[in-house]
């Protein structure tokens, strides 16, 4: 198999790392914080002028019809600028649902303006009791004479604050009562009966709970034709965990760099520490489990249009060996760095909290080693 990037793909690497290199700075991201959603509008606005935002949406909806390798690449970036940006939310997860379960006249309206930066998504899906089953739903969708009323409670809504819509998931329930299919509806932000608790994520973003009171929604609210929406809920977290890898990749290659400069200015009994033999072995071993988890994040983008064991074998072994990588390389990285690792002053400490986000979002290592192996994967190492 061929890796090798295309022109197209290395001039997308390349304007990425310019970009984030110049624009996603420690200032930019205190000052971003300081926003009402956390994140730049700004800079939002910038992402669809280079035309990232449209990377993987369909090109008949407005979009470029890139693949998930490109989205790596873009993600790869943005984790060595610490994007808080909803960049994962809207267009990997919002706009991939739409585009695998939507009706064509609702890519045609709502696609484009994920294109241009006009809307935002967020994915309300993750509630208590599931403990990262993606089939577990309690929240009730029941038909009514003019749409659809939704009750229940969600958690973990990523970016859900800044949402124009939210794709929420529901059990649908029929006229006799019986509960049926998972479907997706569209709630557009500040709905009457919905009430959102925001709060800041760790390594920066937001997220949020959703609670739903009977909530009333048209019969165009449901996404699509009403038919059941686990796979394409499996099909685009999936996705999601292939992009969050890739993100990880370019969080502890930064990560790496900085320790590795840090150690070579850094003196001690009047030499450099990476003199020592000692720090050189845990330099080594850190950039050896950077180029394990590279290589992870790859495997889980070529797999990402597999079909759905091989796809679902790839990404949940992508989360579970990255997360044991990513662990490795920020545990290192704070130790080397010495006590000054945890704190505000220095950027190593956010990239650290990033890392940590990274390893429990859609599940941690242990969840997707028991997927990894009940999808009929090998042992991972």
């Amino acid at each position: 198999m061929d890796l090798t990037l295309s022109n197209e793909q290395r001039m997308l690497r390349e304007s990425a790392d310019r970009f984030v290199g110049e624009t996603c700075t420690a200032d930019h991201r205190r000052k971003a914080e300081a926003e009402p959603n956390g994140f730049s509008a700004a800079t939002w606005k910038q992402f669809a002028e280079l035309g990232w935002l449209a990377l993987p949406i369909a090109e008949e909806h407005g979009g470029l019809g890139g693949n998930a390798i490109e989205v790596g690449i873009l993600m790869e970036a943005f984790g060595r600028g610490l994007v808080s940006e909803p960049y994962l939310s809207t267009v990997v997860i919002g706009a991939g649902l739409i585009g695998t379960s939507g009706s064509e006249a609702q890519k045609q309206a709502l696609l484009p303006k994920v294109a241009d930066g006009s809307l935002y998504l967020a994915f309300a899906h993750a509630e208590r009791a599931a403990r990262f089953d993606l089939g577990k739903v309690d929240t009730t969708a029941t038909k009514t004479p003019n749409g659809f009323r939704l009750s229940g409670h969600k958690i973990a809504v990523l970016d859900g604050q800044a949402a124009n819509q939210i794709i929420v998931s529901a059990r649908l329930i029929s006229a006799n009562g019986s509960s049926g299919k998972l479907c997706l509806f569209l709630v557009p932000a500040g709905a009457p009966g919905m009430t959102l608790r925001d709060y800041p994520r760790l390594g920066g973003g937001h997220a949020c709970s959703l609670d739903f009171r009977d909530v009333q929604l048209p019969t165009d609210a449901l996404l699509g034709d009403g038919g059941d929406a686990l796979p394409a809920i499996e099909a685009v977290t999936d996705r999601a965990m292939a992009a969050l890898g890739a993100e990880a990749v370019g969080i502890m290659q930064t990560l790496l760099d900085t320790t590795l400069e840090y150690t070579r200015i850094r003196k001690q009994f009047g030499r450099p520490l990476s003199a020592n033999q000692v720090i050189r072995h845990r330099l080594a071993d850190m950039a050896v489990q950077c180029d394990e988890a590279r290589s992870m994040a790859l495997r889980a983008a070529l797999m990402a249009d597999a079909e759905p064991a091989a796809r679902g074998r790839a990404a949940s072994g992508a989360k579970a060996k990255i997360g044991k990588c990513a662990r490795f390389v920020a545990e290192q990285s704070v130790q080397l760095h010495g006590a000054m690792g945890v704190t505000e002053e220095l950027d190593i400490g956010l990239y650290f909290k990033r890392l940590l986000a990274f390893e429990t979002l859609f599940g941690g290592s242990a969840h997707h080693y028991r997927r990894h192996a009940a999808l009929g994967g090998r042992a991972l190492g």
